[in-house]
C-alpha cells in the first residue's frame, strides 16, 4: 500500500544525494589540475 510519510522521507534522502553528487568535484577534488580546481572554487 501507499504510505505518504515513507515517500516524503524518501524524497528528502534522494534530494540530499543529488546535492552531494552536484558538489562532488569540490568535495573530492575531482579536477586534478590546480587551475581547474581553483576555478571551481571561485
Amino acid at each position: 500500500a501507499f504510505e505518504a510519510s515513507i515517500y516524503k522521507r524518501r524524497n528528502i534522502v534522494e534530494r540530499c544525494f543529488n546535492q552531494l553528487k552536484q558538489h562532488r568535484a569540490i568535495a573530492t577534488r575531482y579536477d586534478k589540475t590546480a587551475q581547474s580546481y581553483q576555478a571551481m572554487i571561485d
